[in-house]
């Protein structure tokens, strides 16, 4: 079985609150709207997917939360190492993936994402937007097997993408 990746970026966060953390920064208004817009997105495509994995950071964890509650899923795995990592970092990442999930949703942060994304694929992305999402798929059955250039971008989609499948 291919693998697939689905990078999402978290939605747009709130910096009202300057004493915050930036690891401790929820979403804004939009963000709460777009996240779960994006999610319903995926549904409507009959997306389906083995594992999500998330930055704890609190702005990516609640995007995950949103897309976890539109699949009526409470799994979801949260990385440590995602939080301000490079595309570096997020490839050991993904090679340490469990083979037995083909499908795995990861929800992180610029720049790295956006990187990876270009890295992995023949994406030519200048920026994946807060709340964005890109879809890449390997021909391998190990995750072990991703490595720069692998994959093939199925699609890119971002809230103000109005171009709707």
């Amino acid at each position: 079985m291919a693998k697939q990746l689905l990078l999402v970026r978290h939605g747009k966060s709130d910096w009202g609150n300057l004493d915050l953390k930036d690891f401790d920064r929820p979403l804004n208004k939009r963000g709460k709207e777009n996240a779960p817009e994006m999610a319903g997105r995926l549904l409507n495509k009959g997306f389906k997917f083995d594992l999500m994995v998330s930055s704890p950071a609190k702005r990516a964890k609640t995007t995950a939360k949103y897309f976890a509650e539109a699949y009526k899923t409470e799994q979801i795995q949260f990385e440590e190492a995602i939080y301000e990592a490079d595309s570096k970092t997020l490839l050991r990442i993904i090679n340490s993936l469990n083979n037995e999930a083909n499908t795995v949703i990861m929800f992180g942060h610029n720049p790295g994402f956006t990187d990876l994304a270009n890295a992995l694929s023949d994406a030519d992305l200048y920026n994946i937007p807060t709340a964005g999402m890109v879809l890449i798929s390997f021909p391998f059955e190990s995750w072990t097997m991703v490595s720069k250039g692998t994959g093939e971008m199925i699609f890119f989609d971002y809230p103000k993408n109005s171009d709707e499948m």
